[in-house]
Formats: structure tokens, sequence, C-alpha cells
């Protein structure tokens, strides 16, 4: 929000993130004198190589001393944040973590290694990002993929059954970055879960809640959150002709509807996994529904997947999830839709995701690119493959993309205030010109009377007074690249 004085000077949009550029050679080579070094006896060979190993002793030293200087950049798909960022993260944090708080979770930390073993296994294709480590004194290691796996690890080393905690902490993915809409290979993870026996669909719902609350109380614009259940997308493949063995790689393209046309998806389908075009059409009808209480019921008649005892499982929790969301106020903002399949491998039940819907400037007709900005799940089995015997521990939980709401706030607009007593129109302009501020919004009494701004372009000096309610939008459109 704009807060406008006397004369307030909105300056550019914050970048997103630093333009990577192609990295520089660091080192270069030390001169030799044609006479160095001195010829040794031998066959000719000998001298080749003798004459390579000493080019390349010089390559080394000129790359440890005397070379070019070492590129001054961050790696790729990460970032230096300033003060000014770091507050905000900050700020944004503490609204997370109260809201857990609020909800009775504890925090707890873990090593940002794991065991290369606690983490393959558990992500489906997104174990390929899996940052992994060289050999550590006889441990095979890797940097953490996300806070659930060593979440259930902690659970299952220390016996803990019953357990309501919140982890805020960096994690690590071998991602293709994209920094403009949020997405890095190191980001925070703000995570709570719930674990424990409970009766069904009320820890489920909590978690529901929590995103609600977070995302309402940091005002980012209108959002809608996707549920789905495991069990019935299973119900679905099974229903449509597709081998269980099959199911979890059918899943991880479904996952990609919100990314790609349903075309490409079905092109994913029978080209790369072997699904029979049939099969493929047969899904389509069904990842392609959403909508709330009567498509469950819509779907409890269906004469096939009704007949399939996962979906129908899957569907009658759906339903008892409603009923509380219900409860709590919150189903406007509570879609259930089948094309939601979060491809992680762990997950057993209800998912659910979390996506922006308004639109940064009225002229935009898509709303701003920066994916879903919270997501999680049930997943019932895992705590059970890291426990000797296999004991199971029922859970759930979500995680908020911190880094994709900060990368969302960062584009907002940058606005201040000349700070001078009684200072005079022409210095502030004045002022606006010497520090390249491009617009700067003028009230005075007429203006107030009036209910408008007037907008001032700094470089030409044209003004047009704009309706107070348009002016952010206004503003947004001329600082648009």
């Amino acid at each position: 929000m704009l807060r406008l004085g006397p004369l307030a000077a909105a300056g550019r949009l914050l970048p997103a993130g630093p333009r990577l550029g192609p990295p520089r050679p660091s080192g270069g080579r030390v001169g030799l004198s044609r006479s160095w070094p001195p010829r040794p006896p031998g066959p000719v060979g000998d001298r080749g190589l003798l004459s390579r190993q000493v080019r390349a002793a010089a390559g080394s030293a000129g790359s440890a001393g005397g070379g070019r200087s070492p590129a001054l950049k961050t790696p790729k798909g990460t970032r230096d944040h300033p003060p000014a960022h770091v507050a905000l993260r900050d700020r944004l944090l503490a609204a997370v973590v109260t809201c857990f708080k609020r909800h009775g979770a504890a925090a707890i930390d873990t090593p940002v290694l794991e065991l290369r073993e606690t983490l393959t296994g558990k992500y489906g294709e997104g174990t390929k990002l899996i940052y992994e480590l060289q050999d550590q004194g006889g441990e095979l290691l890797a940097l953490r993929y996300d806070l659930t796996v060593p979440f259930a690890r902690y659970l299952a080393m220390n016996k803990i059954t019953n357990m309501k905690r919140y982890h805020v902490a960096k994690v690590y993915r071998r991602d293709n970055p994209a920094t403009t809409r949020g997405r890095y290979r190191e980001f925070y993870q703000c995570d709570f879960d719930i674990a424990g026996q409970f009766d069904p669909m009320i820890p489920d719902a909590e978690c529901l809640k929590i995103v609600h609350e977070i995302l309402s109380d940091l005002q980012l614009g209108d959002f809608i959150i996707k549920v789905n259940d495991r069990r019935i997308l299973n119900g679905v493949f099974a229903v449509c002709g597709i081998p269980e063995s099959k199911f979890i790689t059918t899943c991880s393209t479904v996952d990609k509807l919100d990314k790609m046309p349903w075309e490409e998806v079905r092109s994913e389908m029978v080209g790369e996994k072997g699904l029979s075009p049939e099969a493929a059409d047969h899904i389509g009808e069904y990842v392609q529904l959403h909508g709330g209480l009567d498509l469950i019921e819509q779907l409890l008649q269906d004469p096939k997947l009704s007949q399939n005892k996962l979906a129908k499982e899957g569907l009658g929790d759906m339903k008892l999830l409603f009923e509380y969301l219900t409860l709590f106020g919150i189903t406007g903002k509570i879609s259930f839709d089948l094309s939601l399949a979060r491809g992680l491998d762990y997950y057993t039940g209800v998912i659910f995701e979390a996506v922006l819907l308004e639109p940064e400037n009225d002229h935009v007709e898509e709303p701003v690119s920066v994916g879903s900005v919270a997501g999680g799940g049930r997943y019932d089995g895992l705590v059970g493959m890291f426990d000797p015997k296999g004991r199971k521990v029922p859970c759930v939980g979500v995680s908020i993309g911190i880094e994709r709401i900060f990368s969302i706030l960062e584009q907002r607009v940058k606005a201040e205030m000349l700070y001078k007593k009684d200072p005079k129109l022409l210095k502030q302009l004045q002022y606006c010109e010497d520090t390249g501020i491009p617009l700067a919004a003028i009230v005075g009494e007429q203006e107030l009377m009036d209910g408008v701004v007037k907008l001032r372009d700094v470089a030409t000096r044209e003004e047009v007074d704009i309706p107070r309610e348009k002016l952010v939008d206004e503003i947004r459109r001329r600082l648009e690249p």
C-alpha cells in the first residue's frame, strides 16, 4: 500500500533477484622463457612428458596466485539478501511462526546434512534434484531436500508417536532456477506438521485452516486452496486401466496440469509413460474436474469409482473434510480439484496446494506467475520407512512457500517521502530528478476535495489526475518494463 502525504515519490519496481551472467574463467597462465626448463637427457618422448607436466604445474600456479581474480557472483540459483530484504523476510517469517504457535506447535531443528539413503526414494522424480556430497569419512551424505523427510526420521529415531511441530530452515534442490518466480536452489521452508493418531480429517482440516489464516493475514490478494486425495487419484488410475506399477509416474505427469495444457500432459502420458491413448483420454475425463461438495457427491455415485475401494475411502474422507471446513467458515477458498497430484512419493491421503488468483494489474488477465505459495498433505507411511519394526505414525503437514511470497512482495511498488520540514514542491521535484525517481504523486487541498491524486512524470513533467482507488494500478502500469 502506498502511504501518500503532501508528496510521495514512487520508485522503480524492486528486482526479483540478481541477474546471473555466464561464469568468467578464473586463473591464467604464467609465461615461461624459452630457455627454461633445461632439456633433460633421454628420449624425445620423455622430454614431451616432462614438458606437459611443467606446463600443467605452471597453469596451476597461475590459477592459484598470479592469474585473474575469481568471479564475483553467487552460485546459480542463490542470492545475497541486503538488510532491507532481510527485514522483510523476518517480518514474513514472524507472521508465519506466530500462526504456527497459535495452533500449539513447538519448534525443532535438524541437520542440514542427512545420510543419502535417508533422502533417496522418497521424492519420486524429485530424487534427481537432491544435492549429493562426496564420501565424507565413510558416510554418503546429501543436503536436505525438504523438512518433511528429516522430521519423519526424527520421529522414528526418537520413538515419538504424537507431536505438533514447526520447523523453519533452508533446503536445497538442484533445480533449474527461475528467480523471477521465486524458484531457487537454496530457499527457506516453513513447515507445520501434526503427528499422531486422531479422529479422521481433524488434523487435515487444521492444516488447511492454517494456510487460510496465513494467506489472509499477509494480504497477498485473492487465493484458492486446491485439495485432492491420493487414494482418489489412484482409484481413478485403476478404473482407467493403469497398472499399479505406473501409478507414481502417471501421478507425476498429472501434477504438471497446472503448468501445461491437457494436450501436452496427454502426449507425455502416451509418448513417455507408455499409457494407451484410450487410458489417457479416460484419465482426462476425471482430472479436469473441480468443484466442491456437489462434485464429491457426484463422484460417490460414479458407477466405476464407487466400486473402487481406495477411491471410495478417499471420497468419504473428502466429504468429511469439507464438513469440517464448512464449520471453520473457509469453504469459499477451497476447491476440490482432481488435477492436483503433488509429485512426492510419500503422500498417502489428502493433498493440498494454495495458489494466488488476483492479477497484479487489471490489464493483465493471468495471475502473477510465481507458482503455488503453500502445499502439503498426509503421509501416513513415511515414519514407518525409518522404524526398524516398520511401525507407522500417521502424519499430515503443510509447507508455506516463503520465498515465493517474498518474490511477490519484492515486486510491489517502492515509495518514499522527502524528510524535510515544510519542503517546497520544487525542491521535492528536484529531488526526484536528482535521484532518478520516475513518478511523483502529489496530493493538495484540491486533490483531496476531488478524490484524486496528481501523478507527475518526472522526466516529461506531464501531470494527470488519477482517481485515488486507481492510483496503484496506474503506477504499476507505468513502471512495467
